[in-house]
């Protein structure tokens, strides 16, 4: 063989070996995560998340919305916002309009201690009548009053639960006639109550309370949990329903049907609006084997 065919078949081969390693390796492409389930992320965030002025839910379409207001600010938001983002993108951070607070008051309406709340609904078993209010009410003490006086003596608590739940039960005085279980519309009129159940979400709805009268709105997520300062509350309705100091306990209704019990919130009736939470009746009912009525 010539040696110049012997440089050609040598360069060739040069050439074909550097064309075999100028090609890249194959790079491994990221992989992202799977989106944790909504029930992962409401275990990690009650574990987790004790910041009072925080709230979250699960939305419709899965993820979890966790709402702040406006105490949650500095060291405590910038820790809220690093354990969010460990949940990954199935969580959603708000931020609520004013302050996260339960609506109990000094002034008029059911009275015990020195606060005021207002009357949830009306409720019979185990042979005697009794009323729901809410349960950080009933903590408050144990005779209630229908004046700021505490002349008229209304009832005395039998049970209450809070925090985890915001439910009491408050028994008319033995031998009373059998109250009437309308709901007060403030208007004149009054609203017969006769069923109790749980609203889906959407479900367009009315609150009435001593302090700020009539009002509705529409149910924006169910099973919510709330962080007041004073413990967890889990389970609760929430809505775009206004609600002031003194309405806590207050019911949460749409004609014939009771929905839930007045809670705590956000804002007011006024001009910005806000955000409050009911607990569901139909839970209070089961615990204390009562009914509407």
């Amino acid at each position: 063989m010539r040696s110049s065919t012997i440089r050609r078949s040598v360069a060739a081969l040069v050439a074909a070996a550097l064309a075999v390693t100028a090609v890249p390796a194959a790079q491994a492409e990221p992989v992202k995560p799977p989106r944790l389930s909504a029930a992962a992320i409401t275990s990690a965030l009650m574990s987790q998340v004790t910041t009072p002025g925080t709230a979250w839910q699960t939305q419709p379409d899965g993820t979890v919305l966790v709402s702040y207001d406006s105490t949650v600010t500095g060291s405590k938001l910038t820790d809220l916002t690093a354990k969010t983002r460990r949940l990954g993108d199935g969580v959603v951070l708000e931020k609520l309009p004013g302050k996260l607070q339960k609506y109990s008051t000094g002034g008029e309406g059911i009275y015990g201690g020195e606060y005021r709340c207002s009357l949830g609904f009306n409720v019979y078993g185990k042979g005697r009548y009794s009323f729901l209010t809410a349960g950080h009410c009933g903590n408050i003490a144990s005779t209630w009053y229908s004046d700021a006086g505490h002349q008229v003596k209304i009832g005395t608590r039998q049970s209450s639960s809070y925090p985890g739940n915001d439910f009491a039960l408050i028994n008319y005085p033995v031998g009373i006639k059998k109250p009437g279980g309308s709901v007060y519309l403030y208007n004149g009129k009054s609203q017969d109550i006769t069923r109790a159940t749980t609203p889906a979400f959407g479900t367009y709805v009315y609150r009435a309370g001593v302090t700020s009268g009539l009002h509705s709105g529409t149910v924006r997520g169910l099973n919510a949990t709330v962080n007041y300062g004073d413990g967890q509350i889990t389970g609760l309705i929430r809505t775009s329903v206004c609600a002031e100091p003194g309405d806590s306990g207050g019911p949460l209704f749409s004609g014939r049907s009771a929905y839930g019990l007045t809670s705590g919130g956000t804002g007011d009736c006024k001009t910005p609006g806000g955000v409050t939470y009911f607990q569901p009746v139909t839970e209070a009912l089961a615990a204390y084997g009562v009914v509407v009525y």
